[in-house]
């Protein structure tokens, strides 16, 4: 429950940031109307002399009221700070994969949106799983701020009870996701590579020990169970045309001074001339076994011919062969192309973990219990450095002639 002690000194400051209206002013001093509070956060935060407390009681074991698994869907930044861009191709992933697991649980699919007007996200969520779309329109929603989002997101956690949140391991979904499990006092399970339904659990799978092992992680003692889940894991599924989810307005007041920090310009990066790896296709990586700079540049000439990506391992990123952004990994960026070659890489962990859900997977090295093969559908034994020249040179006589 929410608690306003003696301290308070009337200021009213925390009576104009609750999103629900909660609070009210009596006198010179706040109250609160518990059947409207829904324990955000929001007044505790902004309260000048910490005179506002949540007194939480010990976690009841029956979680019977808490359905639904949600996802927050995330939108692409703009340059211009009054304009909202487009859904990220990873809020369709969670939605793909929370269609199997709301259907496991027999709980209804909801997408989370917040942004300043509505784009038909009931059609364009509806076609990808969602039954239910929640969406939150406010000007202040246009551009992320931790405090805003948060305080938004946990009044409608406490007031619908979610059975399980899904999060992109994203910059704003790992900046948004542990702030909401600290205030609800949850668990947050990090970058999942896998999700399924166990006992009516979640099991929330993830590289553990450096990704020498998979660990399964279970939440059977608080709700909502969260997770942020790495993108280009997940297989987007087919859209359903015509499916519209419901769409639930949820008026939630937002009051400028919770934003402790104002986004005052943005400058997005200009795009590089060469093919980002999360976004490719096709990918022609090069490791360790590329001996040298130079030499890796035949992996380049390849993908050039391609029209491919080039990729890295961890190994030949920390010898300077490329740089971090081409890393493909655990500690890198984990890709689903339908085309991925790797050439000089032996197959640690910390790497398979970050491609193996390529569609086709062909691997070269000269050692024949090189763990890349495991993975691989096509494996050639043999150099590197003889077979991508030769390999170049038969593909551009190809596209010649074609």
């Amino acid at each position: 429950m929410l608690e306003i002690s003696v301290k308070c000194i009337g200021c009213t400051k925390c009576v104009a940031v609750c999103p629900f209206g909660a609070l009210s002013m009596s006198g010179k001093k706040a109250v609160v109307n518990m059947s409207a509070c829904t324990l955000c956060g929001a007044c505790v935060q902004i309260c000048p002399v910490e005179a506002i407390s949540i007194k939480r009681e010990t976690a009841s074991k029956d979680f019977s009221s808490y359905k639904g698994v949600w996802v927050f869907v995330e939108l692409e930044d703009s340059e211009d700070l009054s304009a909202e861009g487009d859904i990220r191709k990873v809020s369709f992933e969670l939605l793909s994969e929370g269609r199997k697991l709301a259907d496991s649980l027999k709980e209804d699919l909801c997408a989370v949106v917040f942004a300043a007007k509505n784009k038909n996200y009931e059609r364009i969520l509806g076609e990808y799983g969602a039954d239910k779309v929640y969406f939150c329109e406010n000007e202040e929603f246009t551009v992320y701020n931790t405090d805003i989002y948060c305080a938004a997101f946990s009044a409608l956690i406490n007031k619908h009870k979610p059975s399980a949140v899904l999060f992109p391991a994203t910059v704003k979904g790992r900046d948004l996701a542990p702030r909401i499990a600290s205030a609800l006092y949850v668990g947050l399970t990090a970058d999942c590579t896998a999700l399924s339904i166990r006992d009516g659990l979640l099991v929330q799978s993830r590289p553990a020990f450096g990704g020498n092992i998979m660990a399964d992680i279970l939440s059977p003692n608080s709700r909502p169970q969260m997770a942020t889940v790495r993108p280009n894991v997940m297989k987007i599924s087919q859209p359903k045309s015509g499916k519209i989810a419901i769409l639930i307005r949820e008026d939630i007041k937002i009051d400028k001074n919770m934003r402790r920090v104002k986004v005052l310009k943005r400058r997005m990066e200009k795009a590089s001339s060469s093919l980002k790896i999360e976004n490719a296709n096709m990918i022609v990586s090069g490791g360790r076994g590329m001996k040298s700079k130079e030499r890796f540049r035949l992996v380049e000439e390849l993908a050039s011919v391609l029209g491919a990506a080039v990729g890295a391992s961890r190994a030949a990123v920390d010898m300077g062969f490329k740089e971090k952004s081409h890393q493909v990994g655990q500690s890198g960026v984990t890709v689903s192309p339908r085309l991925y070659m790797a050439f000089g890489i032996s197959g640690a962990v910390q790497h398979l973990v970050g491609m193996k859900n390529s569609d086709i997977i062909v691997a070269v090295n000269k050692d024949p219990n090189a763990m890349i093969f495991t993975a691989a559908k096509y494996a050639f034994i043999g150099d590197a450095h003889q077979i991508l020249p030769k390999l170049t040179e038969i593909l551009k006589k190809g596209l010649k002639k074609d």
